[in-house]
């Protein structure tokens, strides 16, 4: 283990007293009530159960069953391709192991169960249903190893396959820098879904650089442009489009969400959220 990252886990580990303090992490119980099933509408059934937008997602009616919520588990599911590369000293990717670490050694500290993903282009890394240390850590080392640049992932497909890999209801959070359009509207009808944008403040806010030649994280494209105040205002324009859309979409499906940047806190970032 590097000693980068064996200090980016020391770190995470002691930020969760400050993370659990006043028994923060519980207040994502909600109303005390989850589903116990999402499946397939039977003959007898009552219609109201009936959740429409699954069904119309899926093409086929589903019913879902409610019970009262003891025992939380917890889904964190990591997007990441080649556009966490980003800037010197890959710290995107960096800041999203540390956002994913500590949310995992949080759930493991309260004893309450947890489930990890990461997506990448050609696979997925998985932990088993846990509330081992020794998951939690190797869940850590693949997302601050992991080789990202000139990977593109198909996030539709990995949405997919995250709803279909996560049977039980759960406090679910998805985390990456949502620069691609993202659809959470079917994990949001089964989970209590949380947002965790990771952003590097360049990305948003581009220095005036002159003539400069940029390479592509994800298809190794290299290009000539001029980086001039027009050129930065009209991309800033796009920048804040895309992320007005992206919040409207987490408002209509009641999803919470945070923008960590780079060179923040992550623990007093979150704690804002809880």
């Amino acid at each position: 283990m590097s000693y980068e990252l064996k200090r980016l886990q020391i770190k995470a580990k002691q930020s969760i007293y400050t993370l659990l303090s006043g028994d923060n992490l519980s207040k994502l119980h909600g109303e005390g009530y989850d589903f116990s099933e999402l499946r397939e509408y039977q003959i007898g059934d009552d219609i109201r159960k009936i959740n429409w937008t699954i069904s119309a997602k899926l093409g086929k009616p589903y019913v879902k069953e409610l019970h009262a919520n003891r025992e939380l588990s917890i889904v964190v599911a990591t997007l990441m391709d080649g556009s966490l590369y980003f800037g010197d000293g890959n710290e995107k990717q960096k800041k999203l192991t540390e956002v994913a670490t500590t949310l995992a050694y949080a759930t493991q500290h309260q004893n309450d169960l947890l489930k990890g993903f990461s997506f990448y282009k050609t696979d997925t890394y998985e932990t088993p249903p846990t509330k081992h240390l020794f998951h939690v850590e190797e869940f850590s080392k693949q997302m601050f190893e992991a080789r990202l640049l000139n990977q593109k992932l198909n996030y539709k497909k990995s949405l997919e396959t995250l709803f279909k890999k996560t049977y039980k209801p759960s406090l679910l959070f998805v985390i990456s820098d949502f620069l691609e359009e993202v659809d959470l509207s079917l994990l949001s009808q089964k989970h209590e879904v949380i947002a965790i944008i990771i952003r590097d403040r360049e990305e948003e806010n581009p220095n005036i650089l002159g003539e400069v030649t940029l390479r592509s994280p994800i298809s190794k494209i290299r290009f000539d442009t001029f980086l001039g105040k027009k050129s930065i205002q009209k991309y800033r324009k796009r920048v804040m489009e895309h992320d007005r859309r992206l919040q409207e979409h987490f408002s209509t499906y009641n999803i919470r969400y945070i923008k960590v940047f780079t060179d923040e806190d992550v623990v007093s970032r979150l704690v804002e959220l809880f």
